[in-house]
């Protein structure tokens, strides 16, 4: 896993599909929905008749963590749900989802803190199971 400013990243030895179905089960062990899809490709080629490469934006939910930050921060609706990338890559897939704790850090109310942590538990389990699942490929 690779980590920015604000999401965590991995590669996958998979094709894109097949990459979102993955991440989609994944999701859903830790207990996030897909609430919104978003077809980045198609969108493109629709509003712009711009080529891009596949690439999904996913709204993951995890209706637990959303009531606890709701009651913690009414407007934090404006950061939810997490955003999940899935883009076709070279030789595979990337992934990568918004770091909650960035995300919420923004707020200043310290009482997001324990669900941003808690997010970011879950959303790093699901990468990690990603990649044990499916090392990538080793050179001969």
């Amino acid at each position: 896993m690779v980590q920015s400013r604000y999401a965590i990243r991995t590669t996958l030895p998979l094709p894109f599909d097949e990459a979102v179905r993955e991440v989609t089960e994944r999701l859903r062990e830790e207990g996030f929905g897909v609430l919104t899809e978003i077809d980045v490709r198609r969108t493109m080629k629709e509003k712009l008749g711009a080529e891009f490469r596949e690439y999904v934006i996913l709204g993951a939910c995890n209706p637990h963590l959303a009531h606890q930050a709701f009651a913690a921060e009414l407007e934090i609706g404006i950061l939810l749900p997490c955003n999940v990338i899935v883009y076709r890559d070279d030789g595979g897939s990337a992934v990568a989802v918004m770091d909650p704790i960035a995300a919420l850090e923004i707020t200043g109310n310290d009482r997001l803190r324990p669900i941003a942590e808690e997010a970011r538990a879950r959303l790093e389990r699901v990468l990690e199971r990603l990649e044990s699942d499916h090392p990538p490929a080793r050179p001969s």
